[in-house]
């Protein structure tokens, strides 16, 4: 669908300066409301389940823009691909809107406002993942191939637990899954994306 070969030098920081500030609002909304811990530790409890995903989502969003530095190699730049990535972008703002509300006055903390929202949030993950798939085969086959069978099993694996995550309300499934997609998301940068080539 669209060409991998030569840089095109006038179009990617074009399109690279708005897609970082978009996902520059999505760190600072994290960043912001991890600082509230800090700020009002008596009247912010912590939600292991709830920080495990705010960790997540924050090493999503920073691996996100670093590995669409690959999109240096699109040579044929359409609107539609421009509104896809500020889409996919803007859909990181909303995740990290969903676990930092403007407001919890009807919620008693974390624990309960996630859990109340816990079917949206991890609808949202879900569909993450299938945008991520979009995205990576917008990049090529080469590019698709390149990272291996293990990618769309890893990424199917990751929307059927985030359905099973919609109906079952259990801790410590919730909590056994967001280790194991944080440890993984750490192991799979590590492996493939530690030194852009």
């Amino acid at each position: 669908m669209f060409e991998l070969t030569l840089v095109n030098q006038e179009h990617f920081p074009h399109i690279r300066i708005i897609i970082g500030m978009i996902m520059g609002i999505s760190v600072a909304r994290l960043v912001v409301g991890v600082s509230e811990f800090l700020q009002h530790p008596e009247r912010k409890k912590i939600y292991v389940v709830h920080l495990g995903w705010v960790l997540f989502v924050f090493l999503a969003i920073i691996h996100f823009w670093w590995y669409e530095f690959g999109l240096t190699k699109i040579r044929v730049w359409s609107f539609g691909l421009y509104l896809f990535l500020i889409s996919y972008a803007c859909f990181f703002v909303f995740i990290a809107s969903m676990l930092f509300p403007s407001s919890m006055t009807d919620y008693k903390g974390y624990k309960d406002y996630f859990q109340s929202r816990r079917r949206t949030f991890y609808t949202m993950f879900a569909m993450l993942a299938v945008i991520d798939l979009i995205d990576t085969a917008m990049k090529g086959t080469e590019h698709f191939e390149s990272l291996g069978v293990e990618y769309p099993i890893q990424q199917v694996t990751f929307i059927a637990l985030a359905l099973i995550a919609l109906v079952v309300r259990n801790q410590t499934y919730q909590i056994a899954f967001v280790t194991a997609a944080l440890l993984y998301k750490i192991f799979w940068i590590y492996r493939l994306y530690w030194v852009l080539t």
